[in-house]
């Protein structure tokens, strides 16, 4: 079964693992960014307070950063990889950001959500088989 998720060419799966990679990154500083920022209502007083603490937090910069770097990769992967191919796999980001999550924000991995996660797996296995 696994066998089909391994028979893409070596460097398509890297270019979109690296793209998927990247994309988490980008999801886990921004997240880490909000959490210094916190709560705030999106409010036309309150944009330019946010912008200018945005364009002041390192995390946030990082996880913008990232995202561009991530879309670079991702529009490699698409000039060497079927777009029904490469699209279901981004699923796995789903994947690796909730493992991120849970290791560098302390974030909860309940029974529930494990198992969705082994359902996208099985998922993206299915999705990139030949047939």
């Amino acid at each position: 079964m696994i066998s089909g998720f391994f028979s893409m060419a070596p460097i398509s799966l890297a270019l979109i693992l690296f793209a998927v990679s990247l994309n988490t990154a980008a999801q886990i500083l921004i997240k880490k960014g909000m959490l210094t920022i916190g709560h705030f209502d999106f409010t036309f007083g309150n944009v330019v307070p946010i912008f200018f603490k945005i364009i002041q937090n390192s995390f946030l910069l990082g996880g913008i950063s990232l995202y561009v770097f991530s879309l670079g990769a991702w529009l490699l992967t698409l000039s060497r990889v079927d777009v029904s191919v490469a699209y279901p796999m981004t699923s796995l980001g789903y994947i690796f950001t909730a493992f991120m999550g849970y290791c560098y924000l302390q974030e909860t991995l309940s029974p529930t959500r494990i198992i969705g996660i082994i359902i996208i797996m099985i998922g993206v296995i299915l999705v990139t088989r030949s047939t």
